[in-house]
């Protein structure tokens, strides 16, 4: 028997998902818009729906939509004939998913939703399909070479992920949904870290390890000691930001200086110090550390650039699993 070439198999199925994804995006129409106009305007939850893997790519698709502020869930196309269409009210929308649109299970949902007024969006390839003559909203999709036998879901099902995706995003931009908005919907895990902000993090009122710029060096050190950061942050009489002194500034300028216990700290700080707005994200901060060689920032806020309102260092932006 001769040995098969998995590795080219691998790359058939691949080409041909890339044929259908490049036959989708020339298809893309005025429709599309239209159905991102409806999601963005829902007043209450969108209802995805699919039989077989189009019900699995529904359930993907409502996951992300829900994820970017629109409230979302899928159906079970056969669940529906048993009691799940009192899950649906008038003022959602429905999307089917069907690569025919002639399933039989779809028939009870598509005269329920038309039935109740209800707006519906419908994600087919047949153009003389019962979906695509009921359909509000029309998003049809390319006819497509299957991989593995010509049959097996795959091109037909990476198209229709695909679409859901395209509206999720769209109707992200379409809500002005921004990486704060999208922050609240992911508090947790990888994508909870990576939105974290430097306000999220950084250490606050007591924990500012403060100095006034014409104290001496030996209260800052005595300061440096018990804040434990290795960083002072200097302020002026007004409470603004005029400098940084650090505990490997301090060594270096002793071995320089005999006297240093009787200098002031605006003699020995470091002016202008690197600062950063409370509202850039974590990992920002940390390319800037890692940028400029530095352990700590300041932070302010916009309204007041002169004045530090916290302080973050490089362990606890590593503490919250941020790289």
């Amino acid at each position: 028997m001769k040995k098969k070439d998995y590795k080219k198999i691998a790359k058939d199925v691949i080409n041909l998902e890339i044929q259908a994804l490049k036959k989708l995006k020339k298809s893309i129409n005025s429709s599309f818009e239209d159905a991102v106009t409806a999601i963005s305007k829902c007043q209450s939850k969108v209802v995805l729906c699919g039989v077989g893997k189009s019900g699995l790519i529904a359930a993907k698709i409502a996951a992300t939509l829900s994820s970017v502020g629109t409230p979302s869930f899928s159906l079970s196309a056969n669940d529906c004939s048993h009691g799940d269409l009192g899950s649906i009210s008038k003022k959602d929308i429905l999307i089917l998913i069907s690569y025919s649109g002639s399933t039989e299970e779809l028939k009870n949902i598509i005269k329920y939703a038309n039935r109740n007024k209800i707006t519906l969006i419908g994600i087919m390839s047949k153009k003389n399909s019962i979906l695509y003559k009921a359909a509000d909203i029309k998003l049809f999709i390319p006819e497509v070479t299957e991989a593995g036998l010509g049959i097996v879901p795959t091109s037909s099902t990476i198209n229709q992920l695909s679409i859901g995706d395209a509206l999720a995003v769209a109707t992200l931009n379409k809500k002005n949904i921004g990486k704060k908005d999208f922050k609240k919907f992911h508090p947790s895990g990888n994508l909870g870290a990576k939105l974290k902000t430097v306000e999220d993090i950084m250490l606050t009122k007591d924990r500012v390890p403060f100095i006034n710029e014409n104290s001496n060096m030996k209260i800052a050190l005595k300061t440096l000691t018990q804040k434990k950061l290795g960083t002072l942050i200097v302020k002026n009489i007004k409470g603004e930001t005029t400098g940084i002194i650090t505990d490997g500034q301090i060594r270096r300028f002793g071995q320089k200086n005999q006297n240093l216990h009787n200098l002031k700290v605006k003699e020995v700080m470091t002016k202008n110090p690197i600062k950063v707005n409370k509202d850039i994200l974590a990992q920002k901060a940390l390319s800037i550390m890692n940028e400029k060689k530095i352990t700590s920032l300041c932070v302010n806020s916009s309204k007041k650039k002169n004045k530090t309102i916290g302080i973050i260092h490089i362990h606890n932006i590593l503490g919250a699993n941020i790289y």
